[in-house]
């Protein structure tokens, strides 16, 4: 595996993979608040094909926008990104999906999301996004364009756009062509 923006934490043990995120890190491109940030941390592998890639998701979120989860990516201008996202005090499930300009999802959840599990299918030029709070019942959050290009970047990624970092554990990653 590679990285994009290799933070100075991370480790893996067991299967386990530990990120320390660093502060004024993001994926965000142009829409609403006029800038452009790719210096999150992106844990990935090269993946060919149609694929299903999964993991659980656990994070000691604490500044508005502290974000873990999956992403699938082409390059910097072409990515979705799927995980908890803190806004306003509240963790959210959220996806992203950018083509130059990024849009944003956010779906509430009744239930304590301290851990969550992320799936992303891809199928030809579509991705679909699944989260489970059990790791049995998948809930379909959003189905999306991506690209026809063959081979993608697919991984684990964190950011902290406003505060000083923060550690989130993913379990389970795996990739399945």
């Amino acid at each position: 595996m590679n990285w994009h923006n290799e933070p100075p934490i991370w480790d893996i043990q067991n299967g386990t993979i530990t990120i320390t995120s660093t502060h004024k890190t993001d994926f965000w491109r142009k829409t609403y608040y006029n800038f452009i940030s790719d210096n999150g941390h992106f844990y990935y592998k090269q993946v060919k094909g149609d694929f299903i890639v999964e993991v659980k998701i656990s994070g000691q979120y604490k500044d508005q926008y502290d974000q873990a989860g999956l992403m699938v990516r082409l390059d910097e201008t072409n990515w979705l990104k799927c995980g908890i996202e803190l806004i306003d005090g509240v963790l959210q499930v959220i996806v992203v999906v950018t083509h130059d300009y990024s849009d944003v999802s956010i779906v509430s959840v009744p239930q304590d999301l301290s851990s969550i599990w992320m799936r992303v299918i891809r199928q030809g030029s579509a991705l679909q996004v699944f989260y489970s709070l059990d790791e049995e019942k998948y809930t379909m959050l959003r189905m999306a364009h991506m690209t026809s290009v063959e081979t993608v970047s697919a991984g684990v990624m964190c950011a902290s756009p406003t505060g000083n970092g923060f550690t989130t554990t993913f379990e389970g990653f795996k990739v399945e062509n």
